[in-house]
């Protein structure tokens, strides 16, 4: 806010005192006193705020607060790089991501929470449109993460990139009879596909950019032929989901990729591999995980530093090495065995789609008996 009315209140008080200067009968220096300093504090507290926070009372060091949906195991060795590398120390509390936006906004001005870090664009998406986030000027961040991966008005930017993709057994399908999502509704598919529960968040956002490319009817027919050509109920999990494709209970699948690269670190000779889907058409469909500033954040300035360096390039490198993902930073490689799977061309759709339209898609899976 401050950074908005910055040049108006300059403007402001430049008039004033040309226009008492420039009068023939002039106000009493008393009069102008009484106008200017008002807005000169204001501009001064304005400026304090671009200064460093200072470490509050009672606190050992400076801190920021996070709320995460992400796993601790994932994003803790991060939070605590940032701290060896900043002296700021890193708060965080662990929740799905439903509990937490429902928690800061009951919270409101209350928060104690300044960053705001989850997965999937669609929740992403429907924190801005509960209005618990704050837009972040940020060039630094602009700069590392493509527009697709953020929100068209800075309010969360992506820090990870997920592929959600199709994955085959090896010794049970030839490469050359994959191409792209549409076709496994074909019914040579029958019988032979898995799929995750309709329930989970990735599955919804990737429906919605299927209502996006082709229409609600034409979704519909796809969404409706993979239910036709299951082979056994959807799974909780991605991992269950490979584990039967593994085990031959199915032929195909659709999940995120670094779950079957954490399942081939253990076992290089895992019998399932990674199809790149709809190389000729919109491209595969990738995700995010990702943060933003919450609206009433105690330590903006902190929150700012900590999703910028989130953004870094050993940040980057830590998301994909540790966690199997993509890097949003598309100058940053992914990690060896990942990068094994060969490049692939994401859909260049920007992500806040797959929130705009997920309602769409959840009634149409049920419409279509997606369970």
């Amino acid at each position: 806010m401050c950074e908005s009315r910055h040049p108006l209140i300059m403007k402001i008080v430049i008039v004033i005192i040309s226009v008492f200067s420039s009068s023939d009968k002039m106000l009493p220096m008393k009069r102008v006193l009484i106008l200017v300093v008002p807005l000169a504090w204001l501009l001064a507290a304005c400026a304090d705020r671009e200064e460093p926070e200072p470490a509050e009372p009672g606190a050992e060091a400076p801190r920021v607060v996070v709320y995460t949906s992400r796993q601790p195991y994932l994003i803790e060795p991060l939070f605590a790089r940032f701290t060896e590398e900043t002296g700021i120390q890193v708060e965080f509390t662990s929740d799905n991501e439903a509990s937490l936006i429902e928690r800061l906004a009951a919270e409101g001005a209350r928060s104690p929470a300044d960053v705001f870090v989850t997965v999937d664009a669609g929740n992403l998406w429907f924190a801005a449109e509960r209005g618990i986030l704050a837009p972040l000027e940020s060039e630094t961040l602009r700069e590392a993460i493509p527009a697709e991966l953020r929100d068209p008005d800075d309010q969360w930017f992506g820090l990870s990139v997920r592929a959600r993709s199709i994955v085959y057994h090896r010794d049970r399908v030839e490469r050359e009879e994959l191409s792209t999502y549409e076709d496994l509704a074909d019914p040579r598919w029958q019988g032979r596909l898995c799929l995750r529960t309709s329930r989970k968040v990735y599955n919804q956002s990737l429906v919605a950019m299927l209502i996006h490319h082709h229409g609600e009817q034409r979704a519909e027919e796809i969404v409706s032929g993979w239910v036709a050509n299951l082979a056994t109920n959807p799974y909780a999990s991605d991992t269950q989901t490979i584990e039967a494709v593994a085990a031959g209970q199915c032929d195909v699948a659709i999940v995120n990729t670094y779950y079957l690269a954490r399942l081939v670190a253990d076992d290089p000779n895992y019998p399932v591999a990674v199809f790149w889907a709809n190389q000729g058409t919109t491209g595969t469909h990738v995700n995010v995980s990702g943060a933003a500033i919450t609206r009433h954040a105690p330590r903006p300035i902190r929150a700012r530093a900590l999703i910028e360096w989130l953004a870094s390039d050993a940040a980057q490198q830590e998301f994909a090495q540790r966690n199997l993902e993509f890097p949003a930073n598309p100058a940053i490689e992914a990690d060896p065995l990942v990068a094994a799977w060969g490049e692939f061309r994401g859909d260049e759709t920007n992500l806040v789609v797959a929130g705009q339209r997920q309602s769409e898609a959840v009634r149409l899976m049920d419409r279509a008996g997606y369970r």
